[in-house]
């Protein structure tokens, strides 16, 4: 009797058993936009092809959103393997499209919730997110490594920096190919760390049109410098022939506030604590300035940390934003 039930279901054509997901695999065309002459070259990605994977992880009906697991390889080859190929999290809303879908940068020492909160929270209002990795961050860091995008070594946060930015330039044009999203309508935003680099890379990305900025800004030297808490690194720095033009030269490619007129065509929020200890409020009014002063939100009480009290009130600003037609 069991067999002649099992062999009904195989007849029938119903899996009895889990099957592994089926994984998409296809090639992408990265056309820069423009002769990128007002990009540096650090940040220039030419005319390439990366063959990609997608496999579906994860159904929520109730919410109306899809998830993938997305990996290509980085365009920059480093010397840890686990850090050339780039993880993404598509959170795809349940339409045929096509929609607007933004990219979404992580904090600096976050267990990845917080933006896969954001994306998911994005695609559940027709928005599709793409929660990509950083350089050094989650799978892209072998197991017990200390290895971090962010580093006092200069020259590894510099590299780190310039790869992430290509690693998305690719994942925009990822996004582009896409059939359900609309290719008018990619954005990049990321939270404190992830912050900065979203800036940077819609610098580097024309196609990038939308862009959020929460708890960053730019202007690292005029922000740090003569902080007393940068005091013990401050006093080594000059005892070695330092100052401060020289750190700000150092910086300049990695700061967003270098290359911020470059977002003048863009349509940028920026979502501000006034209170925050970790990024000045200056660093994000000297950004929302350098960028033609578009949209700035502030949270009037709160702090670096304590914003995240103040999160569903920012998610709409976000929305809003990138829902925008």
């Amino acid at each position: 009797m069991r067999f002649a039930i099992v062999a009904c279901f195989l007849i029938a054509g119903i899996v009895v058993a889990d099957q592994p997901p089926a994984v998409e695999k296809g090639t992408v065309e990265f056309i820069p936009l423009g002769d990128q002459q007002n990009i540096p070259k650090r940040y220039r990605l030419q005319k390439n092809h990366f063959d990609y994977q997608l496999k579906k992880i994860k159904d929520l009906p109730v919410n109306g959103v899809e998830i993938y697991e997305l990996t290509f390889p980085s365009p920059i080859k480093s010397a840890t393997p686990e850090n050339n190929t780039v993880w993404a999290e598509y959170y795809r809303p349940k339409s045929k499209g096509p929609f607007p879908c933004v990219i979404v940068l992580d904090i600096t020492a976050g267990d990845q919730s917080l933006s896969r909160m954001i994306a998911g929270h994005l695609a559940q209002n027709g928005i599709g997110g793409l929660f990509v990795q950083m350089a050094y961050y989650g799978p892209r860091r072998p197991p017990g490594s200390k290895l971090r995008l962010m580093s006092p070594d200069l020259n590894h946060t510099t590299q780190a920096v310039r790869q992430t930015v290509l690693d998305l330039r690719r994942a925009t044009a990822w996004m582009e190919s896409r059939p359900e999203i609309d290719k008018n309508r990619l954005g990049i935003m990321g939270t404190s760390l992830g912050s900065f680099m979203a800036a940077l890379t819609a610098e580097m990305e024309p196609k990038l049109k939308g862009v959020g900025v929460m708890l960053g800004g730019g202007g690292f030297v005029d922000a740090y410098y003569d902080d007393p808490r940068a005091a013990p690194y401050r006093k080594v720095w000059e005892a070695f022939g330092g100052n401060k033009e020289k750190v700000a030269r150092l910086l300049a490619p990695i700061d967003p506030i270098t290359h911020a007129e470059l977002l003048k065509d863009r349509r940028v929020l920026i979502i501000a604590a006034k209170k925050d200890e970790i990024v000045p409020p200056k660093m994000a009014e000297a950004l929302w300035k350098a960028t033609g002063q578009q949209k700035i939100v502030w949270f009037n009480n709160a702090g670096h940390y304590t914003a995240a009290l103040y999160l569903v009130s920012g998610l709409k600003h976000v929305v809003e934003h990138f829902g925008a037609k």
